[in-house]
């Protein structure tokens, strides 16, 4: 672990300096929100913002991304022939990114990089990018992440973490990739107050109002949890939008669909939700989750208990908040860990009783 100090110029002309090995990508004002997009040379990220509304992941995971292409043309040769798209996976580095979003990609990493199947595009796009992220100084009245395994100053899947201090930045390199970013942005290895790392952690999550309760959520009995008696009122309001998941980190599902125009097609991922009516339809026409109350159901039971069951990591989410903020009618993922957190099958049996 190594400390480098920076002062704003540094920091500026440090980015500057990077942009010549990597692509930079960054948090960018849009109106009255940030969004992570491409930084053109001699552009810094606007780090005046807590969170994006809609987090980097399709940085590594884009919302529709085309992975094959193929010809119908019977006269050429290679017609029906399914053609893999070459991608640019030539370094490209995330600097703003925070902590609760690179966990995010580090749980995510579990699916995409599972032992028995692996998926090449993620992979290769995750391999690709050097993960800068900055610390979280004044999280949010709906951020929880220091009680879902995360925090305002985790370095888990970071390469450089970042504190802002004073006018300047204090930067602390995490992996050979960190390294490799620091040498290209020209930041040499300097004294630097690791004590103020810790200080800003502390203040950070005193700063903290919200939090979570999971410890009860892996000794559940996961058939009585998922026949537990609030699912109903859970769902009552749900719109089935989507928003939630499409806004969450650590969301992974995708559909792949064949679109032709002429005698031209592509095959295409795209990003899915458990939230659509259509998401479960069998080729039979059969829908296993038909019901609202069902996809609900199947949203919070896979973040937070077939999740947590699987991999032994804790709950499938980082407390970024963003699904309690954005829910149009405001079910609350905080609400919901704690109804299934307390859960006793004997106290639901005697109610129904």
């Amino acid at each position: 672990m190594t400390l480098i100090t920076l002062d704003t110029k540094s920091w500026a002309a440090g980015l500057t300096a990077a942009a010549d090995a990597y692509r930079l990508f960054g948090p960018v004002r849009e109106d009255a929100c940030h969004t992570f997009k491409a930084l053109e040379k001699g552009k810094t990220p606007d780090l005046d913002m807590v969170n994006t509304r809609l987090s980097p992941k399709a940085l590594i995971f884009p919302q529709s991304d085309i992975i094959l292409e193929y010809s119908l043309d019977e006269s050429r040769e290679d017609h029906h022939i399914m053609r893999e798209v070459q991608k640019d996976v030539t370094p490209r580095a995330v600097v703003g990114i925070r902590p609760c979003d690179a966990k995010a990609t580090a749980l995510v990493k579990l699916n995409f990089d599972a032992p028995d199947v692996k998926d090449p595009y993620w992979l290769a796009a995750y391999e690709a990018t050097t993960f800068v992220g900055v610390a979280c100084d004044a999280p949010l009245s709906t951020c929880f992440c220091t009680t879902a395994g995360c925090g305002p100053y985790s370095e888990e899947g970071l390469d450089i973490l970042v504190m802002q201090k004073g006018d300047g930045f204090l930067a602390k390199i995490l992996t050979d990739k960190g390294r490799a970013f620091a040498k290209a942005a020209g930041w040499n290895p300097a004294s630097g107050d690791l004590a103020a790392f810790e200080a800003g952690k502390a203040a950070a999550e005193k700063k903290m109002v919200s939090a979570v309760q999971t410890d009860h959520l892996e000794a559940a009995d996961l058939l009585a949890l998922h026949n537990a008696p609030f699912w109903e009122k859970t769902a009552f309001a749900c719109l089935n939008c989507g928003t939630c998941t499409f806004s969450c980190p650590t969301c992974w599902c995708f559909d792949l669909q064949d679109e032709v125009a002429g005698k031209s097609g592509v095959r295409l991922k795209n990003w899915d939700s458990c939230m659509f009516p259509i998401f479960t339809v069998h080729t039979t026409g059969h829908n296993p989750r038909e019901t609202k109350v069902q996809r609900v159901r199947q949203r919070f039971m896979h973040k937070l208990k077939y999740f947590v069951d699987k991999y032994k990591t804790g709950i499938m989410c980082v407390g970024c908040g963003r699904c309690v903020r954005q829910c149009p009618v405001n079910i609350d993922i905080r609400k919901v860990c704690e109804e299934m957190n307390r859960f006793n099958p004997a106290d639901a049996c005697a109610v129904r009783d």
